[in-house]
């Protein structure tokens, strides 16, 4: 390219980052707007398994990979199987020197990221308003703080609610009529030891019709439980519950699983802290949009889905680095994002498909031998 094109990266999230430090690392500038006031303003989320063949390919093309396995967890492959009687019927332990979806927090990838960027990339507090098109395939930010900026290319990476994606098209993410509920474990090999025993060192499925109970190791002894259910999305009205009554929420959430064996229920029994109300939404399967010169959107604002497929943030990075590499190879912004959009929105299609369908086997009649007819299948 003749000259560096003026890019704006709405959103610091993995995939964001991800695009920022390949272009970076290749001499284009990159401004990312984040709406966050700095990196510890919120609770990053639990644990997530980067993927060989994307989320690892994508840190590798930002120079990110080894500092990426150093902190990694390998035990956390693991896998549990289990059914609403606390029988487990399937267990992956993953080989020594196994990495093929190591586990590593939330928090600690965003710093990984964060910290291989050049000071002042991410521009804190700047939540985006809207974006208004120029006439000439340019775009002009709008930020609440009053502030602005001309770009050639916007990349809408701001997530599920994004402000980015109505310019490109009119969908927007449906309730999939799943809740979890989060909690947690503290200390949990010394304070929960038969529960941390039961859920072993990765991650633990319980699944019945309609309810699940998953747990997920995360570093510092933590363990993040998320309680599943099949509803409507304002279940606790009908429950008469108030979400800001931990003891209120805990009680609806042990009679609705009240079948469950005492040993699985101990999850929520005994679960440290309060009660996070996380409905689940996701974009249509297979959204899609025309080609817009000088914009363009990638993970959750492209293909928001539940998180059944395991793909959510490795799309997300594989997204940032392929559009990087768009931008760095191709003959101007407009063809980079046209050859990106050719390759990401069909593979996005697949994922959210495969997304779907693991969200139909988890929650099925026949639940937990769907999944477990699955899972042995691969």
């Amino acid at each position: 390219m003749n000259s560096a094109p003026r890019i704006a990266i709405i959103g610091a999230g993995p995939g964001g980052l991800t695009c920022a430090n390949i272009l970076q690392r290749h001499g284009i500038p990159v401004t990312v707007a984040e709406r966050d006031a700095a990196p510890d303003t919120r609770p990053q989320g639990g644990t997530l398994d980067l993927h060989a063949d994307s989320g690892q390919l994508a840190l590798s093309a930002a120079g990110l990979l080894d500092e990426f396995l150093a902190i990694s967890r390998p035990e956390g492959q693991e896998t549990r199987l289990l059914d609403r009687a606390g029988t487990e019927l399937f267990r992956h332990t993953p080989r020594p020197g196994e990495l093929a979806k190591p586990e590593i927090d939330r928090g600690q990838l965003r710093r990984l990221l964060l910290d291989a960027l050049a000071p002042g990339t991410v521009r804190w507090g700047r939540a985006l308003r809207t974006v208004r098109p120029l006439g000439d395939g340019t775009h002009r930010a709008v930020f609440e703080d009053g502030s602005t900026g001309d770009f050639d290319l916007v990349v809408g990476a701001d997530g599920a609610w994004s402000r980015v994606r109505p310019l490109l098209s009119d969908a927007t993410p449906g309730y999939t009529g799943i809740t979890f509920v989060e909690t947690g474990l503290d200390d949990a090999d010394t304070r929960h030891a038969a529960l941390a025993e039961l859920i072993g060192r990765g991650m633990m499925m319980a699944l019945a019709p309609d309810r699940c109970l998953f747990a997920q190791r995360n570093s510092n002894h933590h363990i993040r439980v998320y309680v599943a259910f099949r509803g409507p999305r304002d279940w606790y009205r009908a429950a008469g519950v108030d979400l800001r009554d931990p003891r209120a929420v805990r009680a609806a959430l042990l009679a609705k699983f009240a079948d469950w064996d005492s040993s699985l229920l101990a999850m929520v029994r005994d679960a440290d802290g309060g009660f996070v109300n996380r409905p689940l939404f996701a974009l249509p399967v297979g959204h899609s949009w025309d080609h817009v010169p000088g914009l363009t959107l990638l993970g959750d604002a492209a293909h928001l889905m539940s998180p059944f497929a395991g793909m959510g943030v490795n799309l997300a990075m594989l997204d940032g680095a392929e559009l990087a590499r768009a931008v760095l190879t191709e003959s101007g912004l407009a063809a980079a994002v046209k050859a990106y959009e050719t390759t990401m929105l069909p593979r996005s299609a697949e994922a959210a498909r495969d997304s779907a369908t693991g969200c139909e086997n988890s929650f099925a009649a026949d639940a937990p031998y769907r999944t477990l007819r699955e899972w042995r299948r691969h």
